[in-house]
């Protein structure tokens, strides 16, 4: 992640030629802290990346953290205290927020997804439905709070979706095609299939170099047939309309990962503030 580049895209979509509330109102040199606030219950994300943003933005700034990513946290608990120049912590504010709330809201909805499959072997990934540009911290988020990253984009790994297989002709010839671009290119990666039915699991355990079968939208009892009938040979994967209700359901079929994109695309973000803070007249490096 060319995180300089970020923060770099992020000020000029948001500053532009200059903060002019804080030009006009905030002599340059002032220094002052600010303090970050959590308002409500959850899982802290994203406090690494903005204690680097902090230093990209003000390269003195001073900083203490209380807390580390990961971190299950009550509201009313200070996570980080900063001093440094009021103009550039003002200007950093709102990039921190952003990401953090956001962050931390898919963290927080990740453990609690983590804590309602406690027991079982299955693991909790993360898909492509996130924001653009966005997806680094987002998939970050979802390890934070416990989850696994699943492909990070379209470039490491071979997906291959109900479109790929339409357009190929049939799903055996989408995984011939498929293993013989790898071939060419050279470019070993993984496989992943999605089946749609029982008789498309059998088709796809007819052919080589599949690592993963994905059951997508799959009812429990299909789920438990097919996997008794993958019996091992690959990997099993569930995705598909599955949330808090029925989760559990689904890992104790006995699959070994659930693909969520509620985690990144239907999460509430974190209330998180960052005040002014006039108790303290610095913090430590």
């Amino acid at each position: 992640m060319d995180l300089h580049g970020f923060v770099k895209a992020a000020l000029a979509e948001d500053v532009r030629d200059g903060d002019h509330t804080s030009l006009a109102c905030i002599p340059s040199s002032a220094q002052g802290s600010m303090k970050l606030l959590l308002k409500e219950e959850g899982v802290i994300a994203g406090l690494q990346i903005s204690q680097d943003i902090l230093r990209i933005i003000d390269k003195d700034v001073q900083i203490q953290a209380h807390n580390q990513d990961g971190d299950l946290l009550q509201p009313g608990h200070i996570v980080m205290q900063i001093h440094g120049n009021v103009q550039k912590l003002l200007i950093a504010e709102r990039l921190i927020l952003n990401m953090m709330q956001r962050m931390s809201g898919i963290a927080t909805k990740t453990r609690a997804m983590m804590k309602l499959i406690k027991g079982t072997s299955t693991k909790i990934l993360d898909t492509r439905k996130t924001t653009p540009l966005f997806r680094y911290f987002e998939k970050e988020a979802v390890r934070i709070g416990g989850g696994t990253n699943h492909r990070h984009g379209l470039y490491d790994a071979m997906m291959i979706k109900d479109n790929h297989i339409d357009f190929s002709g049939s799903l055996t010839t989408a995984i011939e095609n498929c293993i013989s671009y790898q071939r060419s290119q050279n470019k070993p990666m993984n496989i992943i299939v999605e089946a749609r039915d029982l008789n498309e699991v059998k088709e796809i355990l007819n052919a080589p170099k599949v690592r993963r079968i994905l059951l997508d939208n799959f009812c429990l009892e299909m789920t438990k047939e097919a996997v008794s009938l993958i019996a091992g040979k690959r990997e099993t994967e569930s995705s598909g309309g599955i949330d808090e209700h029925t989760i559990r359901d689904y890992a104790l079929c006995g699959v070994d990962y659930i693909s969520m994109g509620a985690l990144t695309h239907q999460m509430n973000s974190l209330d998180i503030s960052l005040k002014a803070d006039f108790d303290v007249s610095k913090v430590e490096k």
